[in-house]
Parts: C-alpha cells; structure tokens; sequence
C-alpha cells in the first residue's frame, strides 16, 4: 500500500518562516519559540515528505529546488487560509451582519431594549434580529447566535454566564385591592383570591407549576404569556404572578409580599461553543453581559430603596 504522506500545517509554518527568515534564529524569534523547536519541526517535516527543504550554508539555510517548488504551494496555501479567515470572520471585524438573539417577552417589555439601543449606537452596523416565542430557540441547531433568558441551569453545548437569580412575586393593581376592600397588602388571602393564571404554552415553568400547586382553580383569566398577564392584572383582573424585573417596573401594579422562593429562576446570557469567538458574538455577550448585571438587584427582586419623604 502506497503511504500517504500528509502535511502537517503546522510544521508547514515553521518551514514558511525559516525560508522567510533565511535563519533558523530569525525564524525563531518570529515563531516565539527556541530555535531547537525550529530545527525539529523543519527536520520532521523533510523527513516525513522525503525531500530536503533547504541547503543548510554558512551564510544561512537556502531553499532547494524542491523547497522553492513545495514553498510556492505553500505559500498559496497560507494565502488561501488567511484569506478564508478573514472572509469568515471579516465581517466580524467590522461588526456588521446581522445577530440573532432569543429572549424571553418579559425582558422585551422591560430590561431589554434600552441594552440593544445602546449597543446599537456603539455598533451600528449590527443588525439585531430578536425572536421572544415562548419556544426556546433551539442554539446548538443555530436558529439563534445568543440566548438571554431564564433556565435552570446552563445548558450542555452552550457557553455563558449566570447573570442573576431571577426573583417572582404577587402583583395586583390597587383598582382590584380596592374592589376587594383589602386594607393593607398584608392581609391578602392568596387562597380567597381571583387570579390571573398562565395557558398551557407556558405550563411547564415555575411560575405556572407554583401556581397549580399553590392556588384555589380555576383561574378568572389565563394567559400564555407573561406580558399578556401582566396587562391583564393591571385591568384589575386579578391577582398575578410576575418576575420581580417585569412587576417592579410596571406603573399601575404593587408587589404583594415577599418573592417567592419556589418561582425563583436563574437569568443566563448563553451562546454556541462555536460562536464564541465571532468578534460580533463575544462583542454583544460582553456588551449584554456588563449591561444586564447592573441589573442584579432588580433581577432578585430587591426593590429600590423608598425615596425619602
């Protein structure tokens, strides 16, 4: 059988470079590596093609006919390959193209878009795409470049940071603790109360599982989304249950009682292993990431200290 004899690239840049460099020493300055390094790679790779590369003269190491032959492949090679990366990551140097990014409705109608305004006008040759369906677009099959939502943990096959815990609470609007003669917040009766509940597209988060396994059914109302919750509560509806950054944002509504602990979420920014380093990718996971954490004591459900009177 016939041995194939296959290139290794890199090896293929130590002998670019001493041909370069005309000396192993220069070669190995370029490289950053010592010259002993230099000398085995080029020695391993004339040994393994069976061809001697150079002429190795006092005045320094000349390329044979053979060397110039492979040498001007080569060279095509390494200017096919430089070129390849820059037209898959050029536009990426730019930051134009476009970015897709799936998140959730409540970070759309709350948090969301003041952070995208801003990355906008610092790239705005970025094209933002941003899908919130209730389906959690699938990344590792790449139906988006970044995920910025609430999970339980950070996903296999994804790369991200945790940006905070993500606290729920009761809200209602002060129409319907009026109609209800409630006092004081205190003295809700969570079991004695009409409630806005969530459909079943939204059935298996803990939201909708606190709530089946916490309150009296059926629900006056139900949504199969959280915004459509949330506009339904501030009608006056009914009792509702809200992420701590959606609820706490909305004039019209007031938090009743504490988080509750077992609706508690985590808030990931997450991207493909092989997304990372798209310089439009990591440039918006830094951006969002920075921008979100400031966020933190929203996210957790501390609320803003009350303005002195």
């Amino acid at each position: 059988m016939h041995s194939h004899h296959r290139i290794d690239w890199e090896d293929l840049r130590f002998v670019l470079a001493v041909a370069e460099a005309n000396s192993l020493a220069a070669a190995a300055r370029a490289l950053g590596v010592n010259h002993t390094t230099v000398l085995r790679r080029v020695g391993s790779f004339e040994q393994k093609l069976g061809v001697r590369l150079f002429d190795r003269l006092p005045s320094g190491y000349t390329l044979t006919a053979g060397g110039e032959e492979l040498l001007a492949v080569a060279r095509q090679m390494a200017e096919t390959v430089t070129e390849l990366e820059r037209r898959l990551t050029g536009q990426d140097l730019r930051l134009e193209g476009s970015l897709r990014i799936t998140t959730t409705d409540t970070l759309m109608a709350s948090i969301l878009p003041s952070i995208l305004a801003a990355f906008r006008q610092r790239h705005p040759g970025v094209l933002l795409e941003v899908s919130t369906s209730n389906a959690l677009a699938n990344l590792s099959h790449r139906d988006a470049d970044v995920a910025i939502r609430p999970a339980v943990d950070s996903p296999d096959a994804l790369v991200g940071r945790r940006i905070a815990s993500v606290a729920f609470a009761i809200y209602a609007a002060p129409s319907y603790l009026q109609e209800c003669r409630v006092a004081s917040v205190d003295e809700v009766d969570f079991a004695r109360e009409r409630w806005i509940g969530l459909g079943d597209a939204l059935a298996s988060t803990s939201v909708a599982r606190w709530m089946r396994a916490a309150l009296p059914s059926p629900a006056a109302l139900r949504c199969d989304s959280l915004v459509a919750a949330r506009e339904a509560a501030v009608a006056g509806i009914g009792l509702t249950a809200l992420p701590c950054y959606l609820g706490d944002t909305t004039p019209g509504l007031i938090r009743i009682g504490a988080p509750v602990a077992d609706m508690t979420r985590e808030l990931w920014l997450l991207t493909h292993e092989d997304l990372r380093r798209t310089a439009r990718v990591s440039a918006f996971t830094e951006f969002a990431g920075q921008a979100l954490a400031k966020y933190r004591p929203l996210f957790e459900g501390h609320r803003p200290a009350e303005p002195a009177r």
